[in-house]
């Protein structure tokens, strides 16, 4: 990342514990967020706000977040929730979602990865059209402004991440499967692996 690792007190540690717990190490986005420990807390918060109570699925919020980080070219989000919409899913599902090639998967996931990349790449193009399509595969309004709200949210932390040059954790890449890891070929480049 562009800026320097930020002084460890009782915050930062606590982030970097949290992190350690869960993942086995600290993210590097982590230790961009460990500058402001309470953003990063307000912005989780308010993706969990949008999650709370309601009808999207865990499958259908890791696809928004897979085809909005596609259209924003942000690698970092694009693994990790590439992993994790092919945990949901299968591999090839995740993969065809990163590659923006949604014809032969659940409709869906087509129609939430199709809205995500118009909210991303040109959110004033948006038409009724569009929402309609929500509403065939399933979608209330009260889903589909939910839907949006959580990629904008996503959208602005990844924009944090990518502007301050937060680059891919090498293991995202060795633990996504082969199909999402070789997908992902815009964004910053995680760090070569180890030599043996």
């Amino acid at each position: 990342m562009f800026l320097a690792e930020p002084p460890h007190d009782d915050r930062v540690r606590a982030l970097y514990d949290d992190d350690r717990g869960s993942d086995g190490y600290v993210n590097n986005l982590t230790r961009l967020w460990a500058w402001r420990p309470d953003v990063e807390a307000a912005a989780r918060a308010a993706r969990a706000a949008v999650a709370d109570d309601s009808a999207l699925t865990d499958e259908d919020r890791a696809a928004l977040v897979v085809a909005a980080a596609t259209a924003r070219q942000d690698s970092y989000c694009a693994l990790a929730w590439g992993r994790r919409l092919a945990e949901l899913t299968d591999p090839a599902t995740a993969a065809s979602v990163l590659r923006g090639d949604t014809d032969a998967v659940d409709p869906r996931i087509a129609a939430l990865s199709a809205w995500a990349t118009q909210v991303v790449r040109d959110p004033n193009a948006t038409t009724p059209d569009d929402v309609d399509r929500l509403r065939e595969v399933g979608l209330g309004d009260r889903e589909i402004f939910e839907a949006t709200a959580f990629v904008a949210l996503r959208l602005a932390f990844s924009t944090v991440n990518d502007a301050l040059g937060a680059e891919p954790d090498r293991q995202l890449v060795d633990r996504a499967p082969a199909e999402v890891a070789g997908a992902v070929t815009f964004g910053r480049t995680p760090p070569e692996a180890p030599s043996a």
